[in-house]
C-alpha cells in the first residue's frame, strides 16, 4: 500500500492492529502512527487500540505507558486498560482501574468494563469486590444482560458463594444459555456438591437445553469428586449417545478417573481401549493416580510406559515416574530416568498437566 504511494489513515492502522500477533510489529505500527500524528489529542480510537494490542501481547506496561499519555480518555479506553490487566493476572491492577474509571475521569463502565473486572475479583477470589460490581450493574440498569450475568454466576460460584450464583441463575427476569447452565453446574462439581450439580444437569436436560462438551467435563467432574460412579456413567452415555457430544481427553480422563478412584480398575483398562482416539496424557495420569492408589503395580508400570512414549520430552512426567519407581523400591529404573532428566535437553512445555478430577 504505501509502496503504491497510498498513505495509511487512522482506519487502516486501527484494523491493521488486530492483526498485530508480536510486539515487533506492534512497536512499529505505533511509531509509524505518531510519525502521522494519528495518536494525538482526543483520537480515543486509535490510542485505545495501541492499549488492547500491548496488552494481548503480554506488555501491559507498555500498554498503561499509552494509556496515561492520552490526555482525554473515554468508556473505551479505560476499558481497554481494565481488560488488559485482567488478561494478564493484573487482578489487583484491573480492580484499581475500574474504580479510578469513574472516581477520576468520572466515565461509567459499560457492560464489557463491567465483564473484565468481574474476571479480575474472580482472580482475587474477592467477594466483596464481586458484590459491588453486582451491585453497580443493577444501579446502573445492566443487570440480566446474558453475558453479564453469566460472568456473575462464574465469579459467585469460583469464589464458593454459591447461594448468591443460584440467586442469579434463578431470576426468571433474563433468559439463560447452555453457558449459565454449565457455569452453575461447575460451579457445585467445584465445591464437591456432585447431588446438587447432577439434579441441575437433570433439571437442564428436561428444560430442553442441549449440553456442550463444557457441562459435560462439569458434571462428570462434580461425579468423580462425590463418587457416583453409576450416575456418572450414565451420564457420559447419555451426552455421547443421545445429545452427540463428541467425547473431549478431558471427559475421558474423568470416566477413567471415576473408575479407577472407585477400584474398577479393569474397567478403567476397558474403557481406555474402548476409545475411539488416541488417549492423551490426562487420561494415562488418572489411570496412574487411580492405580498407585490401590497399589496395581502392573497398570502403573503400563500407564508409565503409556505416559512417557507420550511426553517422554516432559520433565514434570519424569520426575513423577521417578518418584513413582523410587517409592516403590525399583532404583535401577529410577537411575535410568534420572540419567535422562539431567542431560539437560529436555524442555518443560507450560500450561500442560494431567488431568486430576476428583482433587
Amino acid at each position: 500500500m504505501v509502496a503504491d504511494g497510498l498513505s495509511p489513515d487512522r482506519f487502516t492502522v486501527s484494523a491493521l492492529l488486530s492483526a498485530c500477533a508480536s510486539e515487533r510489529q506492534g512497536r512499529e505500527l505505533h511509531c509509524f502512527a505518531v510519525k502521522r500524528g494519528m495518536c494525538g489529542d482526543g483520537d480515543f480510537h486509535v490510542s485505545s487500540g495501541f492499549v488492547s494490542m500491548y496488552c494481548r501481547v503480554s506488555r501491559p506496561g507498555l500498554a498503561r505507558r499509552v494509556f496515561d499519555r492520552m490526555c482525554q480518555r473515554n468508556v473505551v479506553s479505560w476499558t481497554a486498560m481494565v481488560g488488559g490487566y485482567a488478561e494478564n493476572g493484573m487482578f489487583e491492577d484491573a480492580v484499581k482501574a475500574f474504580r479510578a474509571m469513574w472516581a477520576v475521569d468520572g466515565i461509567l463502565p459499560n457492560r464489557v468494563a463491567l465483564i473484565s473486572v468481574l474476571s479480575a475479583v474472580e482472580g482475587l477470589m474477592g467477594l466483596a469486590e464481586g458484590k459491588q460490581v453486582h451491585g453497580f450493574a443493577v444501579r446502573m440498569g445492566l443487570y440480566g444482560e446474558l453475558s453479564l450475568n453469566n460472568a456473575l454466576i462464574d465469579m459467585y460460584a469460583k469464589a464458593g458463594a454459591l447461594r448468591y450464583a443460584r440467586r442469579v441463575f434463578d431470576d426468571a427476569t433474563w433468559r439463560k444459555d447452555v453457558i449459565s447452565w454449565g457455569s452453575m453446574v461447575l460451579g457445585y462439581g467445584l465445591h464437591g456438591m456432585g447431588t446438587e450439580a447432577v439434579a441441575l444437569f437433570d433439571h437442564m436436560h428436561a428444560s430442553g437445553v442441549k449440553p456442550d462438551s463444557i457441562v459435560g467435563l462439569g458434571v462428570l467432574s462434580a461425579c468423580c469428586r462425590a463418587g457416583l460412579v453409576l450416575k456418572g456413567l450414565e451420564i457420559y452415555n447419555s451426552l455421547v449417545k443421545d445429545h452427540k457430544v463428541h467425547p473431549t481427553e478431558e471427559m475421558s480422563a474423568c470416566v477413567v478417573d471415576l473408575l479407577g478412584r472407585s477400584g474398577l480398575i479393569d474397567h478403567a483398562l476397558d474403557f481406555i481401549k474402548s476409545m475411539s482416539v488416541e488417549p492423551g496424557p490426562s487420561v494415562w495420569g488418572a489411570l496412574l493416580d487411580a492405580s498407585v492408589i490401590h497399589s496395581n503395580k502392573e497398570t502403573q508400570d503400563l500407564a508409565c510406559r503409556s505416559l512417557l512414549r507420550l511426553e517422554e520430552e516432559s520433565p514434570s512426567n519424569l520426575v513423577s515416574v521417578s518418584n513413582l519407581h523410587a517409592s516403590s523400591g525399583r532404583w535401577n529404573i529410577v537411575e535410568q530416568v534420572r540419567a535422562k532428566i539431567k542431560q539437560g535437553t529436555l524442555k518443560k512445555t507450560p500450561g500442560r498437566s494431567w488431568v486430576n478430577a476428583a482433587t
